[in-house]
């Protein structure tokens, strides 16, 4: 059956050619629990994981935002694929032919024909920029300061290091000449037009280039230092539509095999410090790369590791970064240490004076917890030998150790501030719970309701934590047609007993597509029929019904009982129709009309109790 796309033995084929777990774990960090194993949603925003994946039905489906299907659907939602195009990734990743090409009379989309274009504009001024670097005389002094900073051959063949010449078009003409459509490469953010509008001449001049990509290791854009005193210091590329700096994090692509083994991320400001920590030793290190943290990137983060290291810079600016990072990353569900960097030190500053082996033992690995940092940073604003100053930062730091969560929590940190200030235990929790209990109490009169962080869809729209089970007839609806995704026989007997009386349209839909799928000579698998829906939200809903349990107490006659609730139904509705017209046709005395009424309302109460 080829539903009219892509073959059913197409799909099945690129399904046996990939585990589920495999292909959704690339991009989801998953736990197993029970028989499935689950994570954070890829596709909406929450801290609590709902998004679960079942091996046996190498299906996945979230509990928050009813997002479902197999893996070619998964693909295709996660990197914004079509059904096809997913399919063809997952297909050409196994090494198999089935040619399944695009067809005839249906293009590419045009958006989706720039971005591979501009990627291998990007991946061309990549090779270039290097190549000057390592190979030519321009590139010598760039070189030499490079390794100046302890930077050797490998670091800067790891990360695609690069040297843009002072040259106003050397980039502009090799991609001319490889025939690249200059105004796209501008719209990129590779190249700049003239003001005079008279041609086109390079963004980056006389700059050492560090490549960014993205999670998959594409391209797709840049940041260079300036070689000399030019401002700014560090240029990163434009907004474009293969970057974004609020979602982007530099060297992702790299170090995320580390962060999901380990379950722990570090995060840096610059490239700089990414690159000298990774040759100390810490290889779960990105950077926010000069602008300020965002949610986007918290949640980026969340769904890779459960800790994270905030490594900023030492001075004033970056001590205000980290302290705003924390309640952005903990809003996202990461647990969170700041390491503190002495004086104005940056890591790369820290690296070169210290070595990697301190770096790691009395930065990274003596991180403190963000309760801790957060005391820490408020402490600088309190003259703490005078003792008006000194109760003041006691009261600020009271109030800091009231909103943990956890009573032992709480506790160590009232001990360490009682042990420090010579204060009572006693009185010092006093005060700690008084602040608990107005806090709580300004709480119930807001009813501060207005960011519940696990009830939002990324379209704004609130979600159902717990759907209710529904009507009756629903119920019955589901039920079956979860027995008849496993189940030929019971598909076949619901077709003939039933057809298209389903109640809810994709219901019936859904129905349709299986009695098409069976009659194909098709096997019951699931998993393949749901790749040939190729529809997001009957995918969704199929998937949702896998994993409905009804292994046990399912026989004949509650099939029959569910084939008779959803019978039931649209008489229902007919009877309650025509109850109202007895009122209406009484209101306004039509007598014959009312008695006539309810003569058809007996038949059909006779009907509902024989049925």
């Amino acid at each position: 059956m080829s539903n009219g796309r892509i073959p059913e033995h197409v799909i099945d084929a690129v399904l046996k050619a990939h585990d589920i777990v495999e292909v959704v774990g690339r991009y989801v960090h998953l736990t197993k629990q029970g028989h499935y194993l689950k994570g954070l949603c890829p596709f909406h925003s929450e801290k609590t994981p709902s998004f679960t994946v079942t091996p046996e039905k190498q299906i996945y489906h979230c509990f928050g935002c009813g997002a479902g299907g197999n893996a070619i659907r998964f693909v295709s939602e996660v990197e914004g694929l079509s059904f096809g195009q997913a399919a063809r990734k997952l297909a050409s990743e196994a090494h198999l032919e089935l040619g399944i090409e695009p067809k005839h009379g249906a293009p590419e989309p045009r958006e989706n024909i720039e971005r591979t274009k501009l990627l291998g504009g990007y991946e061309l001024a990549g090779k270039l920029y290097q190549h000057i670097l390592l190979n030519t005389a321009e590139g010598k002094p760039a070189l030499e300061y490079l390794r100046s900073r302890g930077m050797n051959d490998k670091v800067i063949d790891t990360f695609g290091i690069g040297y843009a010449p002072a040259r106003w078009d050397t980039l502009t003409k090799l991609l001319e000449k490889r025939g690249f459509e200059l105004a796209l490469m501008e719209e990129g953010g590779l190249i700049s037009a003239k003001q005079d509008g008279s041609g086109f001449v390079d963004k980056f001049r006389d700059r050492i280039m560090f490549p960014i990509h993205d999670w998959k290791g594409q391209l797709i854009a840049f940041g260079g230092r300036a070689m000399g005193d030019v401002q700014p210091k560090y240029l990163n590329s434009p907004e474009s539509m293969l970057f974004h700096k609020s979602r982007t994090l530099y060297n992702l692509h790299l170090a995320r095999p580390q962060i999901r083994k380990r379950q722990e991320l570090v995060l840096f400001e610059g490239y700089v410090d990414v690159i000298k920590a990774w040759e100390a030793g810490v290889t779960t290190g990105v950077a926010t790369m000069g602008t300020a943290l965002t949610p986007e990137h918290a949640e980026a983060v969340r769904r890779l590791a459960e800790r994270v290291i905030v490594a900023y810079d030492g001075d004033a600016a970056g001590r205000n970064a980290a302290y705003k990072s924390i309640p952005i990353l903990e809003n996202a569900g990461c647990e969170v240490k700041v390491a503190v960097l002495p004086g104005t030190q940056d890591p790369d500053e820290y690296i070169t004076a210290n070595g990697s082996e301190r770096f790691v033992r009395e930065v990274i690995e003596a991180a403190v917890p963000s309760i801790k940092y957060k005391l820490l940073y408020f402490r600088k604003d309190y003259k703490l030998q005078e003792d008006v100053e000194k109760l003041r930062y006691i009261q600020q730091a009271l109030k800091l150790i009231a909103a943990i969560p956890t009573p032992i929590e709480r506790d160590h940190y009232v001990k360490e501030l009682v042990g420090e200030f010579n204060l009572s235990y006693d009185s010092a929790m006093q005060t700690l719970n008084e602040i608990r209990m107005q806090t709580e109490k300004n709480e119930r009169v807001r009813d501060n309701k207005d960011n519940p962080w696990n009830n939002v869809m990324n379209d704004g729209r609130p979600r159902i934590t717990k759907p209710s089970m529904g009507p009756a007839y629903q119920f019955a609806e589901r039920q079956l047609l979860a027995v008849m995704l496993t189940d030929r026989e019971v598909a076949g007997y619901v077709e003939r007993k039933l057809r298209d009386q389903f109640n809810v349209e994709a219901h019936a839909a859904l129905a349709a597509y299986l009695y098409a799928y069976y009659a194909g000579g098709s096997e019951p698998n699931p998993t393949t029929f749901i790749g040939t829906l190729q529809d997001t939200k009957l995918e969704s809903l199929a998937s949702s019904l896998t994993l409905i349990d009804n292994r046990n107490g399912i026989n004949d006659a509650v099939i029959d009982d569910y084939i008779r609730e959803i019978r039931k139904y649209p008489m229902l509705q007919l009877l309650e129709r025509k109850r109202e017209e007895v009122k209406q046709a009484e209101r306004i005395g039509d007598i014959s009309r009312a008695l006539q009424l309810a003569s058809e309302i007996i038949s059909l109460e006779k009907q509902l109790k024989s049925s």
